[in-house]
């Protein structure tokens, strides 16, 4: 498990990360998320050793972080470092070779990744023939070849349509199922929410939340509830009881929990109740509550 302990960062008299503390468990996604300035990458390149901190400690399975550990984690940065004039699977084949494989080693792992990350055809293409999108998978494919243990990835979407976006989840997906730790970035919050275990939100160089996603959105969910039955109109008298939505059937409404089985218990006595479910928030809106 990575973890991080209070870790500061100043520039000047600037505090880039004031006191960050969060963890990436074993074999779990955890997302980062934060706007523009939040302190994301700063983070990111304190964790990989490229930037050094104030104060904090970053350990790993509860001792501090070593250059050595470090060799062995993956990381594909937000700007795209790839050689341009070298063939694709040469490029990842020759990443390899630097964490220290055979070339036929090399080969038999670069292929199959390529192929899974859907760059099968590109195998002999130039870095710089490929779009944008290509580009950003071969990147993806040279932090993941020497199977890392820790893999950090700064915008792994970024410039991915819709439908790389989901051949690129299976991948990451796989590779926590088989243990890996994984702390990604995105400002695709819907991607983030369908995709990670966990989340870590920052704003101002300081953690706002962080936890399990289903932790989160229980912790965050407000006094809403959605009622689906034969009429939902009576709701609007209703005392205690403040309609969001309304449509046929089907309600939305905020209330505490003694009016919300009330209101149960009164659509029950007026007829069929198809569902009465809590309403939990999405990241979007976790996101701008904790962030405000």
């Amino acid at each position: 498990m990575l973890e991080l302990r209070g870790i500061t960062k100043r520039y000047g008299e600037r505090l880039a990360l004031d006191d960050v503390n969060f963890s990436v468990r074993d074999g779990r996604l955890t997302g980062f998320v934060g706007g523009n300035g939040a302190g994301k990458t700063t983070t990111m390149r304190i964790v990989l050793g490229l930037l050094s901190r104030d104060g904090g400690e970053v350990l790993m399975d509860g001792k501090p972080l070593t250059t050595q550990a470090r060799q062995g984690f993956g990381y594909m940065p937000e700007e795209r470092g790839l050689y341009p004039k070298m063939k694709v699977l040469e490029q990842i084949v020759y990443l390899a070779r630097l964490h220290g494989f055979s070339k036929e080693d090399a080969a038999a792992k670069a292929t199959p990744l390529l192929e899974d990350l859907g760059l099968g055809e590109r195998l002999t293409d130039t870095v710089e023939s490929l779009s944008l999108g290509n580009q950003q998978r071969a990147q993806i494919a040279a932090a993941l070849v020497h199977d890392p243990a820790v893999l950090i990835l700064d915008e792994p979407f970024s410039g991915l349509d819709p439908i790389a976006v989901e051949t690129v989840v299976s991948v990451l997906q796989q590779r926590a199922a088989a243990g890996a730790s994984v702390l990604f970035s995105s400002h695709q919050l819907d991607v983030v929410e369908r995709l990670c275990d966990d989340l870590v939100i920052i704003a101002g160089g300081t953690v706002r939340a962080a936890g399990s996603r289903d932790e989160l959105r229980s912790e965050y969910s407000s006094n809403r509830w959605e009622l689906v039955g034969s009429d939902a109109g009576w709701l609007r008298g209703q005392p205690g009881v403040s309609v969001i939505e309304f449509e046929g059937g089907r309600a939305v409404f905020e209330a505490d929990a003694a009016s919300a089985q009330q209101v149960l218990r009164t659509a029950v006595d007026r007829g069929a109740v198809t569902s009465f479910t809590p309403q939990r928030p999405s990241l979007a809106q976790i996101f701008t509550e904790v962030i405000q």
